[in-house]
């Protein structure tokens, strides 16, 4: 698959996400079938700007390195579950129906 491809199918994910709930870049990939948690961190990082980047977290619930202040105000305000400064993962993961 061409990376122009990829790239659309995991920001078009993204912003599927619902307010207060959260993917992992591993889950994301797993969903796709193809790629990994690198390949979806790559692609957020460079064009996830305008989708709601917040809502891709690490595994273990930790926000996007160097945007963790911005990303807590934001799942804050979305409600999403928290435990500490990470995302509680087991409460706030989704998985899109179907």
């Amino acid at each position: 698959m061409a990376d122009e491809e990829y790239t659309e199918l995991v920001l078009s994910l993204v912003e599927r996400i619902p307010p207060g709930r959260v993917m992992s870049y591993g889950a994301i990939a797993e969903y796709l079938g193809q790629g990994g948690p690198r390949q979806v961190g790559s692609v957020m990082s460079h064009y996830g700007g305008p989708v709601p980047w917040h809502r891709v977290v690490a595994a273990n619930g930790r926000l996007v390195p160097g945007h963790e202040q911005e990303a807590l105000r934001r799942h804050r305000s979305e409600g999403t579950p928290l435990k500490g400064d990470k995302v509680d993962i087991r409460r706030a993961a989704w998985w899109p129906p179907g």
